[in-house]
């Protein structure tokens, strides 16, 4: 397992806006950094990630702030993100653009697009422009709140690579980037 104990050991480790890291990693700090995080053959553990990207097999953390996540399992305190794929995400808090997972247990979901395999569920509400089951028998619902589809309002975008973001989206995360650092 690769240990992280101090920002400058991760700056370090960064080549080409990309920390590639092979099998599990721990960080024993917060991260700030403008660059992609990329685990393969391990997990992430941590308290605070912000990223441009993370990809990891597992991603356990009390906040993470990034514009892409794709993992397998994600649980954590808050997520705040631009897109999610991942199979299981279980979140105090979800505010995210696009969530493309397998199933979902939040307090509050704040989302674009959500598409899930089985359940999705809030404890308290969900607000989402659509919400959609990959499966045919599979619920979403809220224990103590309500589910509210909100309108799409025109928004002006940003292509970053191959990649279009909402222009607001982009510059409130690098508030949020901005303000950690």
């Amino acid at each position: 397992m690769k240990i992280y104990k101090t920002q400058r050991q991760v700056e370090k480790d960064i080549k080409d806006g990309v920390l590639a890291i092979k099998g599990d990693v721990k960080f024993e700090c917060s991260i700030s950094i403008d660059a992609s995080i990329v685990v393969t053959t391990g997990d992430i553990d941590a308290r605070n990630i912000t990223a441009w990207k993370i990809t990891a097999g597992n991603i356990t953390a009390l906040d993470i702030y990034a514009l892409n996540i794709d993992a397998g399992d994600i649980t954590a305190g808050d997520i705040d993100a631009w897109d999610i794929t991942a199979w299981n995400i279980t979140a105090e808090d979800i505010d995210a653009r696009n969530i493309d997972a397998g199933n979902i247990t939040a307090g509050d979901i704040d989302a674009g697009n959500i598409l899930y395999y089985a359940v999705c569920f809030a404890y308290n509400n969900i607000k989402c422009l659509s919400i959609k089951a990959k499966r045919r028998n599979a619920r979403h619902f809220c224990l103590d709140g309500e589910i509210t589809i909100k309108k799409e309002e025109p928004k002006e975008i940003i292509k970053i690579g191959d990649r279009i973001y909402d222009k607001n989206d982009v510059e409130e995360a690098l508030k949020n980037i901005k303000s950690i650092t």
